[in-house]
């Protein structure tokens, strides 16, 4: 295929990249990793093999780069990139803490867990934010997305492809789901990271800091959980009232106009991640 005209995986008349061009996925993001994190094992994996408490926020950057390779990257840029990630995952082991077992962190039911939550995550947001999507077109995304499942060494018959497979398959996983120390402690992280001073953040002691920037990360971190579905929230100690989904809703929707409103008066180089600007040069679009 001529490298000019390959617009890799997706293109510009998926619904893939349709979702992926909300800015308001970062708060998806967030959300998929309380998500994950009340998976024990997937949980114990992360926090057995990840630094992410020393550098949360390269690790952010490298997690948000590796998708945004996957979403928008040439065939070769996503193959490449897709194969370092599995040969890093098939040199790593966890210990389950309940059972003692010692664990592949590439097992199918894992890799399965991280990807369901991450591409409902996305979906959910995008949609709960205002995105305007038809129910075929929120299947033809999840039926995209089984292709990002099979980079990472799934069998794409066992990857959720629809609104009612994903459905079907949180309903059989949430026996298997609940809070462990890892998942507490990993929550609590989410909920506050360790901010930069020249964020405008004052420190406090236990190495916590204060500020604005602080200040407007719970208010996010809060909606990331928020727009959990119930049963989840209700894992973290939370409420499964509907009038929950209604805030988080409201929220949501505002931080995207928000989102929105900030990037229209950026500079047009501000405006789409590099990664987003290639895809549609190539595309011819740019």
């Amino acid at each position: 295929m001529d490298s000019a005209a390959d617009l890799g995986l997706f293109g510009p008349g998926s619904v893939t990249w349709k979702v992926h061009e909300e800015p308001i996925l970062l708060l998806g993001g967030l959300r998929s990793l309380y998500l994950q994190a009340l998976h024990p094992r997937a949980v114990a994996g992360v926090a057995q093999n990840s630094a992410y408490r020393a550098d949360p926020w390269g690790r952010l950057a490298r997690t948000s780069a590796y998708v945004g390779t996957v979403i928008y990257g040439s065939t070769a840029e996503v193959e490449r990139a897709a194969s370092r990630i599995r040969r890093l995952h098939a040199r790593m082991t966890a210990t389950d803490p309940r059972t003692g077992e010692s664990f592949r962190i590439d097992e199918p039911e894992l890799l399965r867990w991280v990807h369901v939550a991450e591409v409902e995550s996305f979906l959910t947001t995008a949609r709960r934010a205002g995105l305007a999507l038809t129910d075929d077109e929120v299947d033809r995304y999840y039926t995209e997305q089984v292709r990002a499942a099979e980079l990472m060494g799934l069998d794409p018959a066992t990857v959720p492809a629809t609104a009612a497979e994903v459905a079907d398959y949180y309903e059989r996983m949430r026996p298997q789901l609940r809070m462990t120390r890892d998942g507490a402690e990993t929550a609590l992280f989410l909920t506050v990271p360790p901010v930069p001073q020249s964020w405008g953040s004052v420190p406090l002691r236990l190495g916590l800091t204060l500020g604005p920037t602080r200040w407007a990360y719970f208010g996010v971190a809060g909606t990331a959980v928020a727009l959990l579905p119930p049963w989840a929230r209700k894992m973290y100690g939370g409420l499964g009232w509907p009038t929950t989904d209604v805030s988080a809703d409201l929220s949501v929707r505002g931080m995207r106009l928000l989102m929105k409103a900030a990037l229209a008066a950026a500079p047009e180089r501000y405006r789409s991640a590099p990664m987003r600007r290639e895809a549609l040069h190539r595309a011819g679009l740019a």
